[in-house]
């Protein structure tokens, strides 16, 4: 075990710092196809079926993911209108009564923040930049030098740094910047990792 902790704190040394930190935008892109009546009504479902997926998706990192999902599922559209901030389209195609599209949203911060709150869905969405700030990432070891390994080759894909605080009981803690909580989750969870928040700890787990 000693000789692991060495191991793992000589590893943790030679790791190299990655660029500024900055906040991640939440955004998302959402490929549509509907058919209704009419393409007008093909075209208003669309926007409301790409508007909930990427509400989710950009959201879910920072916030309960299954409160989120549920909350946006059985939200009015005109409720969840004011959380976009802009939007775009491409490849969009019609027909009489068919309209598929890319749909790319990106979600207000300010906005989004307010309507977690108000539906008492745990978040630590920050609606300003917090370069100081850090949050603890809990690293449960399984197979512990490959999960370390794959871990930090994640990290330093996503040029994040991951500042070790502890290494005991089978556990690796980090402090990891607060406004990088959504691309170290998004990147974990695109490599099969799965995670749970406790107090705002971040614990991370295969």
């Amino acid at each position: 075990m000693k000789n692991l902790k060495s191991l793992l704190f000589g590893m943790l040394g030679a790791m190299v710092s990655y660029g500024a930190l900055c906040a991640a935008e939440l955004s998302g892109t959402a490929s549509v196809n509907v058919t209704s009546d009419t393409s007008a009504t093909a075209k208003s479902m669309a926007f409301d079926e790409a508007r909930r997926q990427i509400i989710v998706d950009a959201l879910s990192p920072y916030s309960d993911s299954v409160a989120l999902r549920a909350a946006v599922s059985g939200e009015k559209s005109s409720a969840l209108m004011p959380l976009i901030a802009s939007s775009g389209i491409s490849g969009e195609q019609l027909s009489d009564t068919t309209y598929s599209a890319k749909i790319t949203m990106t979600v207000n911060r300010r906005a989004a923040k307010n309507w977690l709150a108000s539906h008492d869905i745990q978040n630590w969405l920050s609606i300003e930049d917090v370069g100081s700030g850090t949050f603890p990432m809990v690293l449960v070891l399984n197979n512990r030098m490959n999960d370390w390994t794959s871990v930090r080759r994640i990290a330093a894909g996503a040029g994040i740094d991951l500042n070790t605080a502890s290494i005991e009981n089978g556990e690796i803690t980090f402090n990891v910047a607060t406004q990088q909580r959504g691309a170290i989750t998004i990147a974990l969870r695109n490599a099969g990792w799965r995670y749970k928040d406790h107090d705002g700890a971040l614990y991370i787990y295969k």
